[in-house]
């Protein structure tokens, strides 16, 4: 039996797995070490295979149409979870409505809920009600902490020695938090210790230990966490590469996200993930997305650091166009492109390796 913080969860993704509202669910099907992830609901794909769906590659997560079908299949096969995870990512974070009834079921059955929407299920008293009824725990991950938890920047970073590496997006919903982890995943492999610092809500629920929740901190304390979070995973675990997850994209008009990890996180190189196909930002038609090398141009100038490498997300192109994709932005940018979600983080923790020296 695998191993996880939290035990058994089933995923709630109903109408938007394998779309950029479901990237919650995405990554716990890819990789969590927080939860043991049973099966996914999404009717659209029912009676798939999660892994194929999103990948191309069946791992045995079944997905199923209604709550009911996943208590009745999941426990024939003596694999009944205990949580449910709210796996969407929808624009704003608003929980759908029709989503309660799941959510009530859950807490009926006495599984314990976990979200990372700004809709949090603690100011529900109707769900909270059957919640404290049937003993569960519920948390919303994306919940401000206390004041008192917080901490304010202090330059302490600048203690940090060793690699720092940022991954940031020229979009939002682009895949930076995947490439991270098999970034993290491929050099530990490669016998380099390895941290990785999650910056959002799904981070944490696929088990990040260093993380803050970027998009829910009040805005004071913002540098602080993430200088906290670095220096925290420095100290306790002496690594030799730190990666920082991005958030959003410098010029994103809804989620502008990224100064703040170069300010703070204060990387020593950023590797940009970037998806070809793509002309506008994501959710906003008529809002026309700056060139890559722009891009690129914003991060150095804001930081002072260098871009080293282009990550690919091959959304919406087919296997025979995304190593001519990389081809091409190489020729663009001058920097090497490598789709390691495809083909494997081994180019990329090589050219990783090489500045560690």
């Amino acid at each position: 039996m695998k191993k996880s913080i939290d035990g058994k969860a089933l995923v709630y993704c109903d109408g938007a797995f394998n779309t950029p509202n479901g990237k919650t669910a995405h990554g716990l099907v890819r990789f969590t070490e927080r939860y043991d992830i049973v099966g996914v609901l999404d009717a659209n794909y029912a009676s798939r295979d999660a892994g194929e769906v999103l990948d191309g590659k069946a791992n045995g997560i079944p997905i199923f149409a209604t709550i009911d079908d996943a208590i009745e299949t999941l426990g024939a096969s003596g694999n009944t979870p205990g949580s449910l995870v709210i796996g969407l990512a929808p624009d704003g974070g608003r929980l759908p409505q029709e989503a309660k009834a799941t959510i009530s079921k859950a807490l009926e059955m006495g599984w314990n809920v976990d979200s990372g929407l700004h809709d949090f299920l603690t100011n529900d008293t109707a769900l909270m009600a059957i919640a404290a009824k049937h003993n569960c725990r519920v948390r919303d991950v994306r919940k401000t902490p206390d004041r008192d938890k917080l901490h304010f920047f202090t330059g302490e970073i600048e203690k940090v020695d060793c690699l720092k590496l940022a991954i940031l997006g020229t979009d939002s919903a682009l895949g930076k938090r995947t490439t991270a982890w098999l970034l993290v995943h491929g050099l530990r492999d490669a016998g380099q210790k390895a941290e990785m610092i999650g910056t959002g809500q799904t981070a944490w629920m696929q088990g990040a230990k260093y993380s803050m929740v970027m998009d829910s901190c009040i805005n004071d304390f913002v540098s602080g966490e993430i200088e906290h979070a670095v220096v925290s995973a420095y100290k306790n675990e002496d690594p030799d590469v730190i990666v920082i997850e991005g958030q959003g994209s410098l010029m994103n008009p809804a989620y502008p996200g990224g100064f703040e990890i170069l300010a703070a996180g204060r990387p020593d190189y950023v590797i940009l993930q970037h998806a070809p196909k793509r002309l506008e930002y994501d959710g906003f038609p008529g809002y026309k997305m700056h060139s890559l090398t722009e891009q690129i141009n914003a991060i150095e100038v804001i930081s002072g650091k260098k871009v080293i490498a282009i990550t690919v997300n091959h959304e919406e192109m087919e296997e025979e166009e995304i190593l001519e994709a990389c081809k091409q932005i190489t020729l663009e940018t001058k920097l090497p492109a490598f789709d390691v979600l495809k083909y494997g983080t081994k180019e990329l923790v090589a050219l990783v390796k090489e500045r560690m020296i």
